[in-house]
């Protein structure tokens, strides 16, 4: 009877120097493993058409600013002044241009209250000179008035020479003949309807009325 015999072929084992590599080996193949587990795990990233829409502006640039409506100033009360000439109390050419450009304002439309302020210079009584700057307003009204006007519309106060806009007199006492010339005035103010504003009533005496130079007195001696 034959016997059978079996050889083992022996296997070499790895040599000591090609340890190091085979663990290099496993290392790379374990983080290549767990960095395709990463890649599984998370989102995909969003394409440019899924990312986040941009917030649009509700304000328009082909917006024709021509039709957009022009804000209107605000209307404010009206203040003139009207001269007069030595002693009188009648309206000169300039002084009716300036009140009929007054009476085409739209103050004048708007139907607010008119205060008219008369003054006069120092040249003069007291008394006298405070019947020259009511005549003044009352020239003024009456030419409102004519023009179309309501007169209840219309206050008068009257001065005299109590506030003058310039000097009467010089330095030395002797007339100052410009500044007397600015204070013969009437100041003329228009009130808007919604203008909060008391206007006082001048009272003046009835005899007052009358011409307002004083017996022996010239009207140049009056303001």
């Amino acid at each position: 009877m034959k016997s059978i015999v079996i050889t083992r072929s022996a296997v070499p084992a790895p040599s000591i120097a090609a340890k190091p590599v085979l663990r290099g080996l496993a290392g790379a193949t374990l983080l290549l493993a767990l960095a395709a587990c990463e890649r599984q795990d998370a989102p995909p990233e969003p394409t440019q058409s899924e990312a986040a829409p941009q917030p649009t502006s509700i304000m328009r640039d082909d917006l024709d600013e021509s039709v957009l409506p022009t804000p209107q100033p605000q209307l404010a009360p009206l203040d003139a002044r009207i001269s007069f000439s030595d002693g009188g109390a009648e309206l000169s050419e300039s002084a009716t241009a300036e009140l009929a450009s007054i009476l085409r304002s739209p103050q004048i439309a708007e139907g607010g209250a008119i205060l008219l302020r008369g003054h006069s210079d120092s040249g003069g009584s007291g008394e006298a000179n405070m019947r020259a700057s009511r005549r003044r307003g009352e020239a003024v009204r009456d030419y409102l008035v004519e023009n179309g006007v309501e007169a209840e519309r219309v206050t008068i106060i009257a001065f005299g020479e109590q506030n003058p806009l310039q000097p009467n007199a010089r330095p030395d006492g002797t007339p100052n003949e410009p500044g007397r010339a600015a204070n013969r005035r009437v100041d003329l103010h228009v009130a808007l309807p919604d203008e909060d504003e008391t206007q006082e009533e001048a009272s003046v005496p009835a005899s007052d009325a009358e011409p307002a130079a004083d017996p022996g007195e010239s009207p140049r001696e009056s303001g």
